[in-house]
């Protein structure tokens, strides 16, 4: 039996998914962040010794990292689907997405996030973060121009790995129309709200 070791609001929630779109049976063990310090909690450190989330288990496997994990689930469960065919174009841009989500696109996510709560300290930070948003959110945005999904012309595991970058920037998304129109549709797919019904509260959804 697959399990995943979910913390709420985070980016676990994409996997369980990826899990619901293919239709695999799943258990969930839930952790929940410290109120105060958004932290996961010490009980992480026993799943691994990062004490991060996601971890996947499935039988004698135990995979992190969001990219990693959605590339095993596909290749090893999918039976072809959510992946364009190995060795096609598509292919190699899908495998770049899914290594863009976190290699680059959340980097100044996530300095945007943390110097903000510095005040008048992180000011001077502020001009070079908000130039690297709008390199990669713009990027992003012209990607999905004049398209439904990232690769080819259906839903794949690009599409669900790049969903929290998107989900991530949701108030400076309406800068980026295409952008915010994608993640409207990724979030009414039924997988995705069967998910938040299982992985419980994700404030990010909205």
């Amino acid at each position: 039996m697959i399990t995943v070791h979910h913390l709420n609001d985070s980016r676990s929630q994409r996997v369980l998914w990826l899990l619901e779109e293919l239709g695999l049976p799943y258990e969930i063990e839930h952790y929940a962040r410290d109120a105060t310090t958004r932290l996961s909690p010490p009980a992480l450190m026993a799943v691994h010794p990062l004490g991060k989330s996601p971890v996947l288990e499935d039988g004698g496997l135990k995979i992190i990292e969001s990219g990693a994990i959605i590339d095993y689930l596909i290749r090893r469960h999918g039976a072809g689907r959510l992946q364009p065919a190995a060795g096609s174009a598509d292919f190699e841009a899908y495998q770049q997405w899914l290594h863009y989500a976190e290699g680059s696109a959340m980097l100044p996510l996530m300095l945007k996030l943390y110097v903000g709560r510095l005040g008048d300290a992180g000011a001077p930070l502020a001009p070079r973060i908000n130039s690297e948003l709008a390199n990669h959110l713009g990027y992003v945005e012209r990607s999905l121009q004049g398209r439904d999904w990232l690769v080819g012309d259906a839903l794949t595991g690009a599409d669900i790995q790049m969903s929290f970058v998107g989900e991530a920037a949701r108030t400076l998304r309406a800068s980026y129309p295409a952008m915010d129109a994608w993640v409207r549709r990724l979030q009414a797919r039924p997988a995705y709200q069967r998910a938040l019904e299982r992985g419980g509260p994700y404030s990010l959804a909205g």
